[in-house]
Order: C-alpha cells, then sequence, then structure tokens
C-alpha cells in the first residue's frame, strides 16, 4: 500500500447483496486488496443510504431464484433506482455475471436509452446450452476510448477469466446495432481464442454471444456488464495451472516460486482501474 493513498480515505463502494446473489464476500475482498472501502449493502437497508457511496458492484448469484429472467425481478428493486441515478451522475457501476443482467434488465447497459431494456443476456447457445462453468480468454479492445474498468489493461490484451453461467449470450436482432455499440467502445471485452483470434467458436465463445460480447458498457462508459467472474481470477492462486499462455506460463513458474501465488491474477486490473478512476477519474495517466 502506497504512503499516499494511507494519507487519503479510501472510496467507498457499496456491493449490493440481493436475494439469491452468493459472491459478495469475495467480491468485497478484491475491492479491499484494490484500496477501496468495501460495504456489504443489503437488499432490506433504506435505498437512500446508497447515495452516500462513490460507487456500486452487483455481484454474482441467481438473484430472485432467475425468475421471469435472469435478473428481472432484481432490476425492479427501489436500490437500483438510487443506482441508475448515481451512473447517470457518473458514478461507476459493475455488474458481475448475474449482476451484468440486473443491468441489462434495468436499462443500465446500453444505456443508449436509459432505462429501457435494449439488449438481451439470453440462454446460451453455443455447443453447450445450459449451465456452462469454464475458463476463457477475452480480448480487450478500447476502439480508442478508455472506460471505469479497462485503463489498467493494454489495448488489444488477451486475458483469461472464469465464466460460470446460463443465460450470458449478448444478444440483439439488429445485428448492424450492436456492430454500432462495438465501434463506439461499448463491447471493450470480447471472447477470444488463447491467441487472440476473434469471433471464434465454442467452446472460446461459451455462449455464443453476438460478436464475441463478453462485457458491454453504457455510452459514458462508467458502467459495465460483464459477464465472466474477474473476482476469481484476481490472485495468481487462482489461475489454473493447464491454461496456455503467459498466465498460465506465470502460474506454472510458481510451482518453484511459491511467493508468486499471493501476486495479482488477470481479473485484478478490473478492480485496480476502478480504483484509479475513482480516484483520478481517468487512470493512471490520470494521476497527479
Amino acid at each position: 500500500m502506497s504512503a499516499r493513498l494511507l494519507d487519503q480515505p479510501w472510496p467507498r463502494v457499496a456491493v449490493l447483496q440481493l436475494p439469491g446473489v452468493n459472491c459478495e464476500y469475495e467480491t468485497r475482498a478484491v475491492l479491499e486488496r484494490a484500496e477501496l472501502d468495501a460495504e456489504i449493502f443489503r437488499w432490506n437497508r433504506p435505498a437512500e443510504d446508497l447515495e452516500t457511496f462513490d460507487a456500486y458492484v452487483i455481484p454474482g448469484g441467481f438473484s430472485y431464484e432467475d425468475r421471469i429472467r435472469a435478473g428481472a425481478v432484481a432490476a425492479k428493486v427501489k436500490a437500483l433506482d438510487v443506482v441508475a441515478a448515481a451512473a447517470e451522475a457518473g458514478k461507476p457501476v459493475l455488474g458481475i455475471c448475474n449482476g451484468a443482467q440486473v443491468l441489462v434488465e434495468a436499462g443500465l447497459v446500453p444505456g443508449v436509452h436509459p432505462g429501457h431494456v435494449e439488449a438481451a443476456l439470453a440462454d446460451n447457445a453455443a455447443g453447450w446450452k445450459g449451465y456452462y462453468c469454464a475458463w476463457v480468454h477475452l480480448r480487450v479492445a478500447k476502439e480508442g476510448r478508455e472506460t471505469a474498468f479497462t485503463s489498467r489493461f493494454e489495448d488489444g490484451e488477451v486475458v483469461p477469466m472464469p465464466m460460470a453461467h446460463a443465460q450470458g449470450r449478448f444478444t440483439l436482432r439488429d445485428r448492424e446495432r450492436f456492430a454500432r455499440w462495438m465501434e463506439a467502445g461499448q463491447v471493450p471485452l470480447r471472447y477470444v481464442t488463447p491467441e487472440g483470434d476473434e469471433d471464434p467458436p465454442f467452446p472460446f465463445n461459451p455462449n455464443g454471444s453476438l460478436f464475441g460480447a463478453a462485457g458491454m458498457t453504457n455510452p459514458a462508459g462508467n458502467v459495465l456488464a460483464f459477464m465472466p467472474h474477474p473476482e476469481r481470477a484476481a490472485s495468481l492462486r487462482q489461475v489454473p495451472d493447464t491454461l496456455p499462455g503467459p498466465w498460465g506460463d506465470r502460474r506454472r513458474e510458481a510451482f518453484r516460486r511459491r511467493e508468486l501465488l499471493d501476486g495479482p491474477g488477470p481479473g485484478f486490473k478490473i478492480f485496480q482501474s476502478l480504483s484509479d478512476y475513482l480516484r483520478w477519474g481517468r487512470g493512471r495517466e490520470g494521476r497527479p
């Protein structure tokens, strides 16, 4: 921890725990590792208490048993009205897996017309239908713009990440409209092969997402709906030693150098980027 950060209060992040959400504790732990003051905020607290936070994370799980559609019921709770107003004011919001489904159902992502559902996270429809759990590879595609969650990544960087869901397929009937969102930089994280080849088949695109979309933002880039689980890849210890590529090599190197195991994993960069954004607004390049 830097001496500079000790001299100032950590930004406050609410980890919104809805009935059925089950990843709140590990999400809070990773946020704290990124030097953020994370607090688990239960759904039955007064929603207006959320207004005092600097950022919001909706973690994974099965909110309200995925009734109607995954995330559909949770998107209607009063707390989401506060989160939506905060997002409109520029505060960052991260939805992970079920949290991503909530953001799409609440109309925060793609968010071209906030409050209106403009896309869907539909049932997996690739080589495996239903619940699927695996490590996948993502390419960071900034398209000339930065978001609140990608500043620590290099443009074009390929990173492994675990995913676990049954309804994670970003889709829209109007493919041209979706393509325009991509060109505008609203799809900064996309499923690729380990070598970085885009628009791959199953299992590299694990759910059949349109154009390999794994994460989508609003136009301002302060809201991210992300289907993989970065909190499960925040430490090198969590990375499988069977993975191909540089991150797998690092994990195998840890067989000889055990001290490497507690080092950061590929998913930690999302939380570091959020921490930078909350402190300096523009990521690392915006630091004083």
